[in-house]
């Protein structure tokens, strides 16, 4: 599994606006990736910072993401973040997501 962060700066007021590009425009398309797995979205108290952590089957399908698709969500993001998104990658070595849905299926 390969995940990915975003971190952003939210504009004043924005948490709200946020919320909503991010589950009527964003996780649509991200629903749609081969490979995605989940999304954990983190947002600080203030409403001033929020953290994306996007989980994938394998690095090769969360890099043609990059590529291919998120240019698309950081042009969805600059109505509600300040500056550049930061992002980084990960390589998971454990994790209890697939253990969770195999257990409710």
């Amino acid at each position: 599994m390969f995940a990915r962060t975003v971190t952003v700066r939210l504009k004043n007021n924005m948490a709200a606006e946020f919320k909503k590009t991010l589950e009527n425009e964003i996780l649509p398309l991200l629903r749609k990736q081969r490979g995605f797995q989940d999304e954990i979205t983190l947002v600080a108290q203030e409403g001033n910072e929020a953290v994306g952590i996007s989980l994938w089957d394998n690095r090769q399908n969360a890099e043609a993401y990059q590529r291919e698709t998120y240019p698309e969500v950081q042009k969805m993001l600059t109505k509600v973040i300040d500056g550049s998104p930061q992002v980084k990658t990960y390589d998971v070595p454990t994790s209890t997501i697939q253990k969770t849905r195999a257990g409710s299926a």
